[in-house]
């Protein structure tokens, strides 16, 4: 095998690697600044995990890299426990306290809207959700698609990007599609058939049509970016929705090293794959970490409110025990999202 060969297997998976470094230390550095900004104590803020390679202390914050860059932290003074400090985590303002919580997934999402913004300001035009012209054979014109029709909702999920037309025709369960569509100003309910491909034993819908773009404007680049990003954080709430209802079963999660597959996977398709990737991936960790689980962002925050509306604040071991719980299970169910993956890439 030549070194060029070997190079070209191995950067997509440092790219991938190193963006998802990048994630950790965009949320983390969310904690970091914003603690700041409170006049918080911060112990300690690492990039990595595991054994140190060097560290220094500025100001009684010990600024730290580790050898694995695949985590991080940002330790604060009293964040998990008692303290005497006035400036310590526990002792701040509950809405203090609640601003420095939620800072690291805000940061995420900001991320995925820089991201986001990106792509949009690549492309030669503005997509729409309004049918262009047709593939030749398109099974959908036989069946009441028409040029020109502006697609409302697709199986009751309402639309507003051509990045939802794809999602919603990929989650439909068969070749026939419930359409609402704006035609001469009416709207019209439409079912219409597609042919389908099998792909890794699914058949999925296959999208014979084109949708208009528009000229870019500063005005329209900014709505779209904003829709665009709110299309990817609503994918992640349809997934959870999914898993939930059974559409999807465990083995169809992905950990670290699927996410990172994928990612190095992108990465080798085009720059267009990656960063549509990317937005996904940061947007789906600034969310999750906003759910109302132990051990993550969102329960903190939802016992902060609770505290800020009851005014009765949760003893340091019962939300210690809770989260170690949360984390215990977290950890366990990455195990074994992480096997299913490794077994997936053999």
């Amino acid at each position: 095998m030549s070194l060029s060969s070997v190079w070209n297997t191995v950067y997509p998976i440092i790219i991938a690697i190193l963006f998802f470094e990048l994630i950790i230390i965009i949320h983390e550095g969310g904690h970091y600044f914003a603690a700041r900004l409170m006049k918080i104590k911060v112990n300690e803020f690492s990039v990595g995990m595991g054994p140190k390679i060097f560290q220094i202390t500025r100001k009684g914050t010990k600024y730290t890299l580790r050898w694995i860059l695949f985590g991080g932290y940002c330790s604060m003074e009293g964040e998990d426990e008692d303290s005497d400090d006035e400036n310590a985590f526990v002792n701040k303002k509950v809405w203090q306290r609640i601003f420095v919580v939620v800072a690291g997934a805000v940061m995420n999402l900001i991320l995925g809207f820089v991201i986001v913004l990106i792509i949009v300001c690549s492309q030669n035009l503005v997509g729409t959700t309004q049918v262009a012209k047709f593939d030749d054979g398109a099974v959908s014109a036989q069946s009441g698609l028409q040029a020109g029709d502006i697609i409302k909702s697709i199986d009751g999920m309402r639309v507003y990007t051509t990045n939802d037309v794809q999602t919603g025709l990929s989650r439909s369960p068969d070749s026939t599609v419930d359409m609402v569509v704006t035609r001469d100003g009416k709207d019209v309910r439409l079912n219409v058939e597609f042919a389908t491909q099998e792909y890794e034993g699914t058949q999925y819908i296959n999208m014979d049509f084109w949708l208009r773009g528009v000229e870019k404007t500063f005005s329209n680049v900014i709505v779209q970016t904003f829709k665009e990003s709110v299309s990817y954080a609503r994918m992640v709430f349809l997934s959870v929705h999914d898993l939930l209802t059974g559409r999807y079963g465990l083995s169809d999660l992905s950990g670290p090293v699927g996410a990172v597959s994928v990612v190095s996977d992108a990465v080798k398709t085009s720059m267009y794959s990656m960063l549509k990737i990317m937005a996904l991936l940061t947007i789906n960790v600034g969310l999750f970490n906003l759910f109302p689980i132990p051990a993550l962002d969102g329960w903190r925050f939802f016992v902060l409110l609770a505290e800020g509306i009851t005014r009765k604040k949760l003893p340091s071991k019962a939300e210690y025990i809770i989260n170690a719980v949360g984390l215990v299970l977290l950890l366990g169910l990455m195990c074994v999202v992480t096997f299913s993956d490794i077994t997936k890439l053999f």
